[in-house]
Order: C-alpha cells, then sequence, then structure tokens
C-alpha cells in the first residue's frame, strides 16, 4: 500500500470510526437519532416537491435506501479528501472537514422531535476525536518496510489507524445501511397488541369480489407488499406501554388517550384503500387492507369540537404532520384511529402502534404513522408539512383506474385476451370500467362485485386481438357520474391524472 492510499484509507477510517462511535453512543445512552439519521432527516425536510417525486419515480419505495447510501458515499469522498489533504499539510490535515461534518451533523440532530441540545454532544465529542486521530495519522512517520521485516515490527501507528479504520468504516457503513433499511434489530420487538373483537366486522368480501386472474393486483394487499412512502428515514420504535393520544386546540376540553384506552373502546374493522399523491398514473402506490380502529369522530365529539374550527392537524411522534379537513373526519365514513392492518397489529413500518386512516384522501393529507396528537383548528391559522412545501391542503384522491394484465410491451396471441386491473373513486365507488383499443370506441369491462365504496374494485375485459402492434387504455367512471380526465397533470400539487395505457403486441 502506497504513502498516498493509506492516508486516503485512513482517512475514511477514522472518520467511519467516529461516525460508528457516535453511532454506539446514541443507541447505548437513548440521546436522540444517530448523525447519518439526523441528517438523513433534515435533507428529507428540506427536500422541494419536485426532486422528491424525482426520487419516488427512480427509485419507489428504496428512496431511502438511495438517500442512505448517497449520504455515506459523500461521507465517505470527504473523508478520503481529508486523509490525502492531512498528508499534505493542507489546513492542517483538513481535519477541519471531520469537524465541519461534526457540526453539520450535529444540527442536524439538534432540529429533530427526539433531538435537542442534549443529542448533540455524542457527534461532537466523537468528531473531535476522529479530527484528532487525522492529525495524528498525518503526523505519524512512514514506516519503512525492510526495518519493520528485520525488526518484525509489521504495524506502526499508521499502519494501526489504517487498519482499524477500515474495520470502522466496514463496520459503519454495515450498520448505517442495516439501520436505513429497517433490518437493524431494534432495542425491544413491538409488542403484540391483545386486539379486541371489532363491534363491527369488516364487510365480507363475496365469491364475486375477488377475480382470480394471474398478474391482478389481489383485493387485498399483503401487509408486507404495501407501498410504503413517508418521511422517516428510520422507522420510529415507539413503545405501546407509553403510547398516548393528546387531542386539543378548538375543543371544550383535552382528551389524552393511552393504548390501553383505545384498545378498551368499541373498535370497527373497514376495507379502506389508501393511495400515495405521488402515485403516477398506472403507478402501485396503492393498496388495499382490512383496517381495524376507533373511529375518529368518536374521540372529536368527546372533546367537544368548537365552532370555526376546519381542519384536524395530525402530528407523529418524528414531527411529520397532515392537515385533514374536519368534515371528512365526523362524516359517516371510516376514518379510524388504526390499530390493526389485515388481522394483526401494524408493522412499525405502517404506524404501529397506531396510525390514522381516511378513506377518499391522499395519504400526505391523512393518513399520519406513528400517531402522537391531533390539533383541531382551522386552514387558515395552520398548514402542515407538505403544504409548507407546496402541495395543496386538501388532498381529495382523483378517481383512477390501472391496467395490471397484460404488461406493457408484452407479446400476446391473437384471438381472446385477457385484459385486467383495478379502478378506484374512495368514499364515491366505481359504477364502470371502459377498455379501448388505439384509439377506438370505449368498450365496456365487467366489474367484480363491489365489495365497499371506500376501496378499489378490479374488473376484467375479454379482448379478441388481431396480430399486429396495439395499444390499450382503460378509464373509470364513478357512482356519482364523474368520468376519469384524459388531461395529462402530474402528481404536484394534489395528484396525477390522464388515462393508463400499454402497448402490446399480437402475433
Amino acid at each position: 500500500m502506497s504513502s498516498r492510499s493509506g492516508v486516503a484509507l485512513a482517512g475514511l477510517g477514522v472518520t467511519a470510526g467516529s461516525l460508528a462511535l457516535a453511532e454506539a453512543v446514541v443507541r447505548l445512552g437513548g440521546t436522540g437519532p444517530g448523525p447519518v439519521e439526523a441528517v438523513a432527516e433534515a435533507f428529507i425536510d428540506r427536500t422541494p416537491p419536485w426532486l422528491k417525486d424525482l426520487a419516488i419515480d427512480l427509485f419507489g419505495t428504496a428512496d431511502k435506501l438511495a438517500l442512505g447510501v448517497g449520504i455515506v458515499v459523500v461521507m465517505a469522498g470527504l473523508a478520503i479528501a481529508a486523509g490525502l489533504a492531512e498528508r499534505a499539510r493542507r489546513l492542517r490535515g483538513a481535519a477541519v472537514v471531520v469537524v465541519v461534518l461534526a457540526v453539520i451533523a450535529a444540527a442536524a440532530t439538534l432540529t429533530r422531535p427526539d433531538g435537542g441540545l442534549a443529542a448533540t454532544w455524542p457527534v461532537l465529542a466523537c468528531g473531535l476525536a476522529g479530527a484528532c486521530a487525522l492529525v495524528a495519522v498525518g503526523s505519524a512517520p512512514a514506516l519503512d518496510p525492510a526495518w519493520a521485516m528485520t525488526h518484525r515490527k509489521v504495524l506502526g501507528r499508521r499502519q494501526l489507524l489504517i487498519s482499524a479504520g477500515a474495520v470502522g468504516g466496514v463496520a459503519v457503513a454495515g450498520g448505517s445501511i442495516m439501520r436505513l433499511t429497517g433490518n437493524a434489530a431494534p432495542a425491544t420487538a413491538p409488542a403484540p397488541l391483545d386486539l379486541p373483537a371489532p363491534v363491527s366486522p369488516a364487510a365480507q368480501v363475496p365469491e364475486g369480489g375477488a377475480l382470480d386472474i394471474a398478474g391482478l393486483a389481489p383485493y387485498e394487499t399483503p401487509n408486507e407488499e404495501f407501498y410504503r412512502i413517508d418521511t422517516a428515514f428510520v422507522v420510529p420504535r415507539v413503545d405501546p406501554a407509553t403510547w398516548t393520544l393528546r387531542v386539543h386546540g378548538l375543543v371544550d376540553r383535552e382528551v389524552e388517550m393511552s393504548l390501553d384506552d383505545l384498545l378498551g373502546e368499541e373498535l370497527v374493522e373497514a376495507w379502506v384503500t389508501l393511495c400515495c399523491v405521488s402515485n403516477q398514473v398506472g403507478g402501485d402506490l396503492i393498496g388495499n387492507a382490512r383496517w381495524l380502529g376507533l373511529p375518529v369522530r368518536t374521540v372529536l365529539e368527546r372533546a367537544g369540537v368548537r365552532d370555526g374550527a376546519d381542519m384536524v392537524l395530525s402530528r407523529s411522534v418524528d414531527g411529520f404532520s397532515a392537515s385533514t379537513p374536519l368534515g371528512v373526519l365526523m362524516d359517516d365514513r371510516n376514518a379510524l384511529l388504526a390499530v390493526a392492518m389485515n388481522g394483526t397489529e401494524l408493522p412499525p413500518e405502517h404506524g404501529y402502534p397506531v396510525r390514522v386512516v381516511v378513506p377518499g384522501l391522499y395519504g400526505y393529507v391523512s393518513a399520519t404513522k406513528w400517531l402522537a396528537e391531533l390539533e383541531v383548528t382551522r386552514f387558515a391559522d395552520q398548514t402542515a408539512y407538505w403544504t409548507d412545501r407546496g402541495w395543496s391542503a386538501r388532498g381529495p384522491v382523483k378517481i383512477s383506474s390501472r391496467i395490471d394484465v397484460p404488461r406493457g410491451r408484452r407479446s400476446l396471441q391473437a384471438g381472446e385476451n385477457v385484459v385486467a386491473g383495478v379502478a378506484w373513486a374512495q368514499h364515491t365507488g366505481i359504477a364502470a370500467v371502459e377498455v379501448r383499443v388505439d384509439g377506438g370506441p370505449w368498450q365496456p369491462a365487467d366489474l367484480a362485485e363491489e365489495v365497499s365504496v371506500d376501496t378499489w374494485r378490479q374488473w376484467v375485459y375479454r379482448w379478441d386481438a388481431a396480430a399486429g402492434d396495439h395499444r390499450l387504455e382503460v378509464r373509470a367512471t364513478g357512482h356519482d357520474g364523474e368520468v376519469q380526465t384524459e388531461e395529462v397533470q402530474g402528481t404536484v400539487p394534489d395528484g396525477a391524472t390522464g388515462l393508463h395505457g400499454v402497448d402490446v403486441a399480437v402475433a
């Protein structure tokens, strides 16, 4: 190993070791978020809508993994540069770089809901230690290989730092990736909840309510396949024994509930389809599940909503907030404080122990995970996380449809072929779905039996295909008579519109 490559690796290793030590102190002491997590969360909070959409388009639900890897790569590059600069005696080794990185991470930690001033000391202390180590690396004399072999002194100060630093670099890279992907073991596993039987069970899916067609999205989306889009870089771990919900604001009386209080209420079960506002036409950021929870209106009625209120601002334990129209939470739809999903407690990544589920609204204005409080307020007085970033304050889901079968660019055989997919218009319901071929007349598709107006509805069309290249398109009509628009609009500021189409070749 050359001197140049050695100090580069030393810079990387020492910086990574400092980072790993800070992560370890945070984990053991419970003082707040780790430095990588804090920087990532701060970056997410400052991400403009166009960049958020671009990340979701490119990486889908792996957007946070891509962000974490990007942060590690950037920090690795700066650390290598710091090591090389230390060797050249530039800025006294650019140990300054390490200190600056520590200050940036500390500033990010300071702004996090689970951070604060007391939580900044691990990263600052470990960053200072790393800077001192880099100075020592740059000051250490090179070890002559021939002399070392003769005197059996294989490792000098620099070589020890390089070796230890390399191990530290591997450890922190692996630990950071495990942490950001949710694979690192939590301090305590989520406790299984003693879920009560619902006083009002969800409707049974009739035999004709779920079509058995290969490639068609199932009526019920399995928990492990349900999309996840949120602002949490690391999934919050909430202790159910200490969890509470606070209801306050424009109310006659504040209400506070523990998880035991909530589980002791008369819970209802309902099928509800959730959709992300970042879902492109034909996208898969949508899923349907059977939710168990307490109607939000029950808690709001108990608190006594004052005249003039028109919005409920829900907040999560990680600082996210959503602005939900009050009327939507008080009408007859199953807007729930959900504690279960498809018959089991919520998975950690889907909001354990309690989240909000609201039919008919995009998740960014309703589906708050890891719920901590509900503030009854007014749109004129308060704004939420995404409305502060240019999105609409109210986000009703737009009627839409999707072709699941056949997939685009598939080769089919001439004759009868199955075209199938899903359509949705939550809290309105789907009345009809139509398919057209090559811009021709719209043809009616057959609908699966309706289970609930709050969920998607499967459909199928039998197509007598002729040889050649063809384009298939789909559109839906709601029970209210609204026909899905052909006008193309992007996801910002309140959801994409247009028709989903696929191109196929028929032999």
